[in-house]
């Protein structure tokens, strides 16, 4: 998924015929009407490079397996309970440091090097621990609305401690709600993103600055993604955001 790592892009084109019988029919989604010309070629794609779809052992081997494996990382390192009793603490340096680590110990990581030093710089003083760590409790376990935790998250980032890069990006605010809730939210890289939905034929109405309503749409692009896809039983956003990677990375170019 990510730029930095080195990787083979899985299967070459017109090698999937060979591998699973019956693959020429898996190429048309039941029940196609109304899925786009886009939505199929895109489709195409994907079943080529991994004809065994999300059950694929190359896609599990080089898009998800890492993903499922920080998620379960998470869940074991800042559990909602150990993240309720951290906070009562006022131990937020180790909050922060282990949501960090978590991020960091992913095989590839999902942040740029800028991303990752701006955020260390941002924790690195109690005030900017503190902030971030009940923003980020507030934004997973918090009781409002996810459209008001999610711009709360926001402005929690946006006002984090800034020293030389800015912290208030796509990556940075989207990388841990999809690590630790990957049932509901997606990770946001905007340029691969959007090439992805560029190609599906989804219109984002994307904007740099992050918000609810530009995230929505990426939500909104993930369900459409679930329901054409629906046959091929996508799991979960780790799933669905591989999909957009597959679609719009240069490391799948073909």
């Amino acid at each position: 998924m990510l730029p930095e790592r080195e990787q083979p892009a899985g299967l070459p084109l017109g090698t999937a015929e060979r591998r699973v019988p019956g693959f020429q029919r898996r190429l048309q989604p039941a029940g196609s009407r109304g899925i786009s010309r886009q939505a199929r070629a895109c489709r195409r794609k994907f079943l080529r490079l991994f004809p065994g779809g999300f059950r694929d052992d190359e896609y599990l081997e080089l898009e998800r397996g890492y993903k499922w494996a920080t998620h379960v990382d998470w869940t074991e390192t800042l559990p909602r309970t150990e993240f309720r009793k951290l906070l009562r603490d006022k131990r937020y340096e180790e909050i922060t440091a282990r949501a960090v680590r978590v991020e960091q110990r992913a095989r590839y990581s999902m942040m740029f090097s800028f991303e990752k030093m701006a955020l260390r710089d941002a924790v690195r003083s109690t005030r900017g621990a503190r902030m971030f760590a009940e923003g980020l409790y507030e934004f997973l376990h918090g009781r409002a609305a996810p459209p008001s935790r999610f711009e709360r998250w926001i402005e929690t980032v946006a006002a984090l401690p800034r020293k030389q890069t800015r912290v208030l990006t796509w990556p940075l605010v989207t990388v841990f709600g999809f690590i630790a809730q990957p049932d509901f939210h997606i990770f946001v890289k905007p340029n691969v993103t959007r090439a992805a939905a560029l190609l599906y034929g989804f219109e984002l109405e994307y904007r740099s600055r992050p918000s609810w309503e530009v995230y929505s749409r990426f939500l909104q692009f993930a369900a459409t993604i679930r329901r054409d896809l629906r046959d091929l039983r996508p799991r979960d956003m780790i799933d669905l955001q591989s999909f957009m990677w597959i679609q719009g990375s240069e490391e799948y170019r073909n």
